[in-house]
């Protein structure tokens, strides 16, 4: 009943530290299992996919696989139901011994990426195990006297079993003289102890057999019994007394056999055989193995100690005097740890390469440590070697990442040996360590880098555009592609002029090339920048600031500042005769625009009027006295002279300066009134005067080529009037465009004018005739012909000498022979020689009246009387009429609708010719007015009027 009772209440215990175990691994994020020993191979332990929370292809991608370290594999892992087998046998007893509770600590580990499961199998106890005793009897002689209460110790059972399984109970059969009595330890182990209860009486049994039965908790519950014999024997009194209920003794493992621990010591007051004591150990468990105790009490180690094993041992010790009385002490062994354990290091997952730009914390490797030593022996502290960027950090308890700490740099190290040394704090310290490669790939994060911070060269002006001026050059410390360099030139701007159109660079080489030819009096150094790019994604650059510096050559003479070179007026320097030697005239001020000795002037006389008298300062162009003036020098002295630089070639200018040797104004001015001025004007000057010259010649050429060509057209057009066949005698049309002018006047006598006036210009045309005794009429009032002068000569020393002659009465213009449209007729409504003017003719009946009537003319010229009659028309043919019969009997008046006839001759011709000359003059009539044509009509103005 009390066994039943214990075993229940053991029963619960186990079921309450299962729950809390289990939820204490959930709260830790562990996963356990619980699983009791002796399981067959292929037994489920647990689903480990589902306590995870993994899949089934997260375990295959990541191969997924258990490390135990160096202990024996008793679980597998089945990747393809995600669940934990048993692999081997497990005995509790073997693997953890009387160690609670026991279990097997597993890693599960998974790459890409790196994961880490701890899982706890705890291996429960059952009872498979019996108590059992070393012996298999005991045998005890007791005095008959000895007094009741006396003690006998008994060798403990053993269990291997824990827990409810381990050993629970004694029982002694019978129980007619002895009894047990069993004592708690501190280690949970019970001390076992036979009590006299009834004296002994050797006459009545000497001996007596009983029964020892150790009984475990299991269910059902197994026991173990042993054998006690006991021999009364004659009366010993007083048993042997150990000085010390516990004695106490420490030893280093690894201790050599036959070190000393303890003397232990135990007195019996029995004289003779009876007071004689012998020593034994009375342990069942292996430590007699272990330690031997000789008859002295003197412990001595045997075996070997190892800490890791045991760290503790205790002795049970007994003295046993010769009557067979006995007392026990306790030896308490306390093994001190030394250092002789290495850290054992164990690579559970590796990177071989990782990118360069890595962030910091990267783990590139997990191991695992362990050292089995204890205290700071077994402390361990793993490192890395240092002047890397990696760090070993603790995960766990013996887990380890190695990471990394700092940037990673290819270009400085493209590959690292991370040698990893695990030592603990023993004295001496024991270490180990492991070495892992590591390569590191490129990435673009290397921008490239010029030699120099900026550049400068030089380049002489005047070159020829394609020069190359100079390289520069930038190195990437990248890898491959990342590394390739190109160079661009930067967009900005020199004086407003893009860059680009001064210089260029070559995109492979960084070649710079002149695009044009430099200037130094223009610009003598400008700045711009090169870009050099890589060929990474995205691409890094960098830039650099370039300075060309224009050289100059001797490409200017040198400027005269003063004095200045003027035509206008004349400059003089004057010099007062009693000037004394060395006197300073002036001082020839000259520039030159080039620079260094290029812009070095030197200034020497090149031509003087006395030569003598000045000389001119070699650097600094002063003009002084040599000697002293005196009354014979010349008043008017020129000196020439001479600017040179020192360039090679070297170039020069020349100057003349006017020097008056006086020593008043009015002096000097009456000697420089007729001074002549140089007309020495400079190359520029020359050049634009010439080119005027040749400009304005050329353009003279051109306008008289341009006359003749005019005249010459216009004189063949003639020759081709002249020549025209054609027989109409028809006077051309003339608009009345023109004003008419009469031979009359107020003029004392009568002048042949001839007057060329347009109503819409302000220039008019004149010519003048000598006097005659008789006005000629004309009919023309266009006044633009006039006949030639030979003509007009003739005609008029024949009217001054004779009289005209009489018209032939025969001659007369008909109506249909007036001028106006060929074919044109008098009509009945319209009195001949009365009627209006007709419609104006068209411009080809125009032309072939006025080429029939030149033919008419020309033909009619040699039957013709005398008599004049000058005809000036709009297309200017020349006519010479001479001696026309009857011509003034019926004249036309262009633009006008009357028509003079001769009636009044004709009355006249009976007269004699005296008489018919004063009749004809004091009857000529005045000029008939034209009249108004749709084409001339106006309103008359004020003038007219009048």
């Amino acid at each position: 009943m009390i066994l039943c009772k214990m075993s229940d209440r053991t029963m619960a215990r186990q079921v309450l530290l299962f729950i809390w175990f289990l939820s204490l691994s959930s709260a830790l994020g562990q996963v356990s299992y619980s699983i009791p020993e002796e399981m067959a191979k292929g037994s489920l332990v647990g689903n480990i996919v589902q306590d995870l929370g993994l899949d089934l292809k997260r375990l295959k991608s990541g191969k997924a696989r258990i490390y135990t370290g160096d202990s024996a594999e008793y679980i597998e892992l089945n990747k393809e139901r995600g669940v934990l087998l048993i692999k081997e046998r497990i005995d509790r007893e073997a693997l953890c011994g009387q160690t609670t509770p026991c279990a097997l600590h597993l890693q599960i580990i998974l790459d890409n990426p790196m994961e880490l499961f701890r899982i706890t199998v705890e291996i429960t106890d059952i009872n498979d195990n019996s108590p059992i005793f070393k012996r298999d009897e005991r045998r005890f002689e007791i005095s008959e006297s000895a007094v009741v209460g006396s003690k006998f110790m008994l060798e403990k059972a053993i269990d291997a079993d824990i827990g409810a399984n381990d050993l629970q109970s004694y029982f002694l059969q019978p129980t007619d003289h002895f009894d047990l009595k069993i004592h708690g330890q501190s280690d949970g182990s019970k001390k076992v102890e036979m009590i006299l209860q009834k004296p002994l009486d050797r006459e009545k049994q000497e001996n007596m057999s009983l029964i020892l039965t150790a009984v475990d908790g299991g269910e059902p519950p197994k026991s173990g019994t042993v054998q006690i014999h006991i021999t009364v024997l004659d009366a010993n009194d007083n048993a042997p007394v150990f000085t010390k209920p516990i004695y106490r003794a420490i030893i280093t493992e690894n201790s050599q056999s036959g070190t000393s621990l303890i003397t232990v010591s135990a007195s019996d007051s029995d004289k003779g055989t009876n007071g004689e004591v012998s020593y034994l150990i009375a342990n069942s468990d292996g430590v007699s193995d272990i330690f031997h105790i000789d008859e002295n009490g003197l412990v001595t180690l045997v075996g070997k100690i190892d800490f890791e094993t045991s760290k503790h041992y205790q002795i049970d010790i007994e003295a046993v005097d010769n009557g067979g009385l006995s007392d026990s002490s306790k030896l308490m062994v306390d093994v001190i740890d030394i250092n002789d354990n290495t850290p054992s290091i164990t690579v559970m997952s590796q990177s071989n390469a990782i990118p360069e730009d890595s962030p910091q914390s990267t783990v590139i490797a997990m191991i695992s440590v362990n050292d089995p030593d204890s205290d700071s022996n077994g402390q361990v502290h793993c490192s890395v070697n240092e002047n890397i960027p990696f760090t070993i950090k603790s995960t766990s308890n013996g887990f380890y990442s190695i990471v990394t700490d700092n940037d990673l740099d290819r270009e400085r190290e493209s590959e690292y040996n991370i040698s990893v040394t695990c030592a603990d704090e023993g004295v001496p310290s024991l270490s180990n360590s492991v070495t892992l490669s590591l390569k590191i790939s490129d990435v673009n994060d290397n921008a490239p880098v010029f030699d120099k911070s900026s550049y400068e060269a030089s380049v002489q002006e005047n070159n020829t555009p394609g020069l190359s001026i100079f390289t520069v050059r930038a190195r990437d410390a990248d890898f491959n592609q990342n590394a390739r360099v190109s160079y661009i030139l930067e967009d900005s701007s020199v004086n407003g002029v893009p860059v680009s159109s001064l210089v260029s660079v070559s995109a492979d080489s960084g070649v710079i090339h002149a695009v044009r030819s430099f200037d130094y009096e223009q610009i003598k150094d400008f700045q711009f920048r090169v870009k050099a790019q890589d060929g990474g994604s995205p691409p890094l650059s960098s830039n650099v600031s370039v300075k060309i510096m224009i050289q100059d050559q001797n490409d200017n003479a040198p400027q005269v500042l003063y004095p200045v070179q003027s035509g206008a007026s004349v400059v003089a320097e004057i010099v007062p005769r009693s000037a004394d030697v060395g006197y300073l005239v002036t001082k020839v001020v000259a520039v030159d625009v080039d620079s260094g000795q290029n812009a070095w002037l030197s200034y020497k006389l090149q031509k003087a009027t006395d030569r003598a008298l000045f000389e001119v300062g070699l650097q600094n162009g002063e003009i002084r006295t040599v000697r002293q003036v005196t009354d014979k020098d010349a008043v008017k002295q020129r000196l020439t002279v001479v600017v040179e630089d020192n360039g090679q070639p070297s170039r020069s200018a020349t100057v003349n300066v006017n020097v008056a040797v006086a020593d008043s104004f009015p002096e000097v001015l009456s000697e420089f009134t007729d001074f002549t001025h140089d007309k020495d004007y400079n190359d520029n000057l020359t050049f634009y005067l010439v080119l005027a010259l040749a400009v304005v010649s050329f353009l003279f050429i051109v306008s008289i080529i341009a006359i003749l060509s005019v005249k010459c057209y216009r004189w063949r057009r003639e020759r081709m009037f002249y020549k025209s066949g054609a027989n109409l005698p028809v006077i051309p049309y003339y608009p009345p465009l023109y004003a008419d002018v009469g031979g009359t006047g107020t003029l004392q006598h009568v002048y042949n004018y001839e007057v060329c006036r347009t109503t819409d210009s302000r220039k008019s045309d004149l010519k003048y005739g000598r006097p005659c005794s008789e006005s000629i009429i004309s009919l023309d009032r266009s006044g633009t012909q006039t006949l030639t002068h030979a003509q007009r000569e003739r005609l008029n020393i024949d009217d001054c000498e004779d009289q005209q002659k009489p018209p032939n009465a025969d001659w007369r213009f008909t109506q249909n022979q007036r001028p106006g449209p060929s074919g044109a007729a008098a009509t009945p409504e319209v009195a001949v020689g009365t009627g209006p003017w007709p419609n104006p003719p068209t411009e080809a009946e125009q032309l072939q009246a006025l080429m029939a009537a030149a033919n008419e003319v020309s033909e009619a010229t040699n039957t013709l009387g005398p008599g004049t009659m000058g005809l000036s028309t709009r297309y200017n043919p020349q006519f010479t009429l001479q001696h026309v019969p009857d011509y003034r009997q019926n004249v036309y008046i262009p633009g006008s609708t009357a028509t003079l006839t001769s009636s009044q001759q004709q009355a006249q011709q009976a007269l004699p010719p005296q008489q018919a000359a004063i009749a004809a003059a004091a009857a000529q009539p005045e000029p008939p007015k034209a009249a108004q044509t749709p084409a001339s009509k106006k309103k008359p103005t004020k003038k007219e009027k009048k």
